[in-house]
């Protein structure tokens, strides 16, 4: 998949990007309302670069929702 999807050592890492942010509180919004999501097993997100890390076994759709939830824009990078 042309998401970044990896997979490796039995862990698939995905790679986010999410519009909306502007500040380190949003970041950690993100940050949480991902760990949150069935499957992560680890979510870092990064302001400059507008991207969103997340390892587990989480699908894309379920991240993106949790994202816009949030009052975020997300999408495969």
């Amino acid at each position: 998949m042309d998401q970044r999807e990896r997979t490796g050592q039995g862990v698939r890492t995905i790679v986010l990007t999410v519009s909306g942010m502007t500040c380190g509180g949003c970041v950690s919004a993100v940050t949480r309302v991902l760990s949150r999501v069935p499957g992560v097993t680890g979510a870092r997100v990064d302001l400059t670069s507008a991207r969103a890390t997340v390892t587990g076994s989480a699908p894309v759709g379920e991240l993106i929702r949790a994202i816009e939830a949030a009052g975020y824009s997300g999408q495969p990078s």
